[in-house]
């Protein structure tokens, strides 16, 4: 496509299309226009982003990104600070706090977070940012979540540029490894778990989920736990199994238990997948749990067996009840067979509760001043674990609220375009309006 088409096309997405707004005060009809001004600047500044190859493992790449984003803040009157995560092996996170300018006359205090990081690291063959058609853009992290930095900041200018911003305490917390978590979780999240203590409300701008033209707000999603198990058993020739002196060997005992998983465990809101499993004479993980080596032969029973998988629960309290099931049933051992399972540190649970949906409920009431549709509250089924979880602990929460799009984590990841200016626009009047609701408000109080 031309420059001068892609410019054409781009004004007609980011400024057109959206229904007529209502019910806007001035200060938020100013919002609004403000950002149907920012012509193309938004899809100049995803492509900037994109193009800088950011996956978690490339630490430098993390930090460049940083390095673009730090300023863009500082010209908004953020303090902005860059937190290294070395004690944990990745980039580090990236802090901007817009203090209240007259303490104790400000409205409640928001929290912003999101990452910086993809899932794409160098040596992916995924890396630029492409223009497909007049409404879809491919590339790595166009959705998630370089399209949701861009939202933020987006109405972060629009809040500067009518003044709305001037009695706002915010804080922006960003980091660097939500696809590939540093641990312990205590040190790579000290910094966003911190600023939600310290604030009243949260959003977090990964991509807006939207299904056959319907956005969604996410309420909750589910924790993710790793696990992994390994079987042990007599080893000899293999016309002895099942019998009293080789019992059934350390692959009978792994399946015994998968499928026992399998059939026991189901619960609403409940997966646990098994993503890799060895065995045999030898069986062995490489150093970073992606495949491994085992040897044995047909006629040896084999001695040892593993498998690794994750857990994902709606609830704290659900993973807990869980995991003891879990042990129980690899606690019954077939004759001559020992087995033994562990859990790892996890991404905690974002649980629907009233706060939440309270929120959303205010999301929506910006809908209805935009002339938009109800945002309907998101099946946590169809959202994976986020760093949304760390602050939901502590304050009313949505996830989701960025840019939208497909495909993500895979070469198919696209944005849609038309998205950002109406995600902006709801992501900026619910900020306003949220500053607006005096300290001490329960959000709860304020829809019933």
């Amino acid at each position: 496509m031309k420059p001068a088409h892609f410019l054409i096309f781009l004004a007609l997405i980011l400024t057109g299309g959206q229904a007529e707004s209502q019910n806007l005060n001035p200060t938020e009809s100013r919002i609004v226009q403000a950002i149907d001004a920012q012509g193309h600047q938004p899809v100049e500044m995803l492509r900037q982003l994109v193009e800088i190859n950011s996956g978690t493992k490339n630490l430098e790449g993390v930090r460049a990104v940083g390095k673009v984003l730090m300023p863009q803040f500082e010209a908004l009157g953020f303090k902005v600070r860059w937190v290294p995560m070395d004690e944990v092996q990745r980039a580090g996170t990236l802090v901007a706090e817009h203090p209240c300018s007259t303490p104790g006359k400000c409205g409640l205090r928001i929290l912003l977070i999101g990452h910086m990081d993809t899932v794409f690291e160098k040596e992916s063959p995924f890396q630029h940012f492409t223009i497909i058609d007049d409404k879809t853009a491919s590339g790595p992290g166009t959705d998630d979540m370089k399209g949701g930095l861009v939202v933020m900041i987006s109405a972060l200018k629009a809040l500067h540029a009518s003044r709305a911003l001037d009695h706002a305490d915010i804080e922006v917390v960003l980091s660097g490894d939500e696809e590939a978590a540093g641990h312990p979780l205590e040190i790579a999240r000290r910094e966003m778990i911190a600023a939600a203590k310290n604030s009243d409300a949260g959003l977090e701008f990964e991509n807006t989920a939207r299904e056959n033209g319907v956005f969604y707000g996410s309420t909750s999603r589910r924790g993710a736990i790793s696990w992994r198990l390994e079987a042990k058993g007599e080893t000899g020739h293999s016309s002895q199994v099942f019998g009293p002196t080789m019992g059934y060997g350390a692959v009978y005992e792994l399946t015994r238990i998968l499928d026992a998983f399998r059939t026991q465990l189901p619960e609403q809101y409940l997966t646990y997948n098994v993503g890799l499993v060895l065995g045999g004479t030898t069986a062995q993980l490489n150093a970073v749990q992606t495949g491994g080596e085992a040897t044995g032969k047909s006629n040896i029973v084999a001695p040892t067996a593993l498998a690794i998988g994750d857990l994902r629960c709606i609830s704290n309290q659900q993973a807990e009840r869980i995991e003891s099931k879990m042990r129980a049933i690899v606690a019954q051992h077939l004759p001559k067979t020992d087995a033994k399972i562990e859990f790892y540190e996890a991404y905690p649970a974002q649980s629907p509760n009233a706060d939440n949906r309270a929120l959303l409920k205010l999301l929506n009431q910006v809908n209805h001043s935009l002339g938009e549709p109800d945002m309907p509250e998101l099946d946590p089924m169809k959202r994976g674990a986020g760093d949304s979880a760390f602050i939901a602990q502590y304050i009313p929460t949505l996830a989701g609220t960025g840019s939208s799009g497909s495909g993500d984590h895979s070469p198919a990841e696209k944005i849609d375009l038309s998205s950002i200016p109406i995600n902006t626009k709801r992501a900026a009047l619910l900020i306003y309006r949220l500053g607006q609701l005096p300290q001490g408000t329960k959000l709860v109080d304020q829809v019933k």
